[in-house]
C-alpha cells in the first residue's frame, strides 16, 4: 500500500474500530486499489458547493448596509472571509465527526476523507481547526476596524455552533435541531451581522432579508437530509427529516424555497429592484417539481446543487435590490 498525504496503512484501516474506515479498506483490498491522497481529495473535503450558503447572507447584508449609507468594502470582505472560512471549517469538522462515529459508512454520495479511511482523522481535525482559526482571525480584524467588540462573543458562539453540529457527545445535528441553527446562523446572524458590522442604524430590512436567506439555507439542509433518510436511520442519526418522514420533509422543503419570496412581495413597491429577485423562481420551480416526484437519491442531489445556486442568486439579487 502507498502512503503519503496523511494516508493510513491498509492493515491499520482493516483493523480499525471505525466501521466506515474498515469497510472502505476492505472494499479497496477486494478491488486491488491503491489509495492515494491528492490535493483534489482535500478540496473535495472542503465541499465547495456549500459555499454559496456562506456568500448569500453577506451579499444581502452588504446591500442593506449600502442602502443605509454605511457600506464598507473592507468590512464586507472581512465578513465574507469569516463566513466562507467558517463554512469550510464546518465541512471538515463534519467530515471528521461523522467519520469517527462511523456515520459515513452508510452515506450516499462521494466518499469523505475520514469515512473513506484514506486520511488520518487527526489531520482532518487539524484542518478544521485551522480554518476555524482563520475565521477567528478575520473576525478579530473586523472587530478592531469596526469597534464592535461584542462581535467577539458572537464569533465564539458561531464557532461552537459549527463544531457541535456533528461534534461532541450529543451533536444537535443528530437530534433534529440542525435546521433551526442553520436558519439562525446562516440567515439571521450572518445577514444582520454584516449590516451591524458597518452601521449602527437598525432596520427591519436586515432581519427580513436574513430570514429570506435563512429559509434557503434550511431548504438545502432539508433536501440533503431527505436524500439521506434511509442511511441516517441505519446510522442512528435522528435528523429532522428522519423524525418527520419523507412526505413532511418534501413539504417543508417546498415551504422553505417559497417563503423567501414574501420579501420581494412585501418590499416590491418600495424597492423597484425587487423585481429581479423573482427571477430566482426560474431555478426554484424545477427544484419543487423534482422534489414532488423524485424517487432516487441522484435526483435529490441535483436539487441540492440547484438550491445552493438559488440561495446565492437570491442573496445577491436581494442585496442589489436594497442597494439600488
Amino acid at each position: 500500500m502507498q502512503h503519503g498525504g496523511g494516508a493510513v496503512s491498509g492493515r491499520d484501516r482493516r483493523r480499525s474500530g471505525n466501521p466506515a474506515v474498515r469497510a472502505a479498506a476492505e472494499r479497496q483490498v477486494a478491488a486491488g486499489e491503491q489509495p492515494r491522497i491528492t490535493w483534489r481529495t482535500w478540496v473535495g473535503g472542503a465541499r465547495l458547493r456549500t459555499l454559496p450558503l456562506a456568500i448569500a447572507p453577506v451579499a444581502a447584508g452588504a446591500g442593506v448596509a449600502y442602502m443605509l449609507q454605511g457600506f464598507s468594502l473592507t468590512l464586507t470582505l472581512l465578513a465574507l472571509a469569516v463566513a466562507v472560512l467558517l463554512q469550510i471549517g464546518v465541512n471538515y469538522a463534519n467530515d471528521y465527526s461523522d467519520g469517527v462515529r462511523g456515520t459515513d459508512a452508510y452515506r450516499v454520495g462521494p466518499a469523505r476523507l475520514t469515512g473513506s479511511g484514506l486520511v488520518d482523522p487527526r489531520k482532518v481535525l487539524v484542518t478544521a481547526l485551522v480554518f476555524f482559526g482563520l475565521a477567528a482571525a478575520a473576525g478579530a480584524a473586523a472587530v478592531m476596524l469596526s469597534g464592535r467588540w461584542w462581535f467577539l462573543v458572537l464569533g465564539v458562539l458561531a464557532i461552537l455552533a459549527a463544531w457541535f453540529y456533528t461534534g461532541g457527545k450529543r451533536p444537535y445535528g443528530y437530534a433534529g435541531l440542525g435546521e433551526v441553527m442553520v436558519f439562525i446562523f446562516f440567515g439571521l446572524v450572518a445577514t444582520v451581522g454584516t449590516v451591524y458590522l458597518q452601521t449602527e442604524v437598525q432596520t427591519q430590512e436586515a432581519w427580513i432579508a436574513g430570514a429570506g436567506v435563512g429559509f434557503f439555507a434550511v431548504a438545502v439542509l432539508v433536501v440533503n437530509n431527505l436524500r439521506d433518510i434511509p442511511t441516517d436511520r441505519l446510522a442512528g442519526k435522528r435528523t429532522l427529516s428522519v423524525r418527520i418522514g419523507d412526505r413532511a420533509s418534501r413539504v417543508l422543503y417546498i415551504l422553505c424555497v417559497l417563503l423567501p419570496f414574501a420579501v420581494p412581495a412585501v418590499f416590491g413597491l418600495v424597492y423597484p429592484g425587487m423585481v429581479l429577485v423573482w427571477f430566482v423562481l426560474l431555478i426554484v420551480a424545477p427544484c419543487v417539481l423534482i422534489v414532488l416526484t423524485a424517487k432516487t437519491p441522484r435526483e435529490l442531489i441535483l436539487v441540492l446543487q440547484l438550491t445552493s445556486l438559488a440561495a446565492l442568486a437570491y442573496g445577491v439579487l436581494l442585496g442589489v435590490a436594497f442597494a439600488f
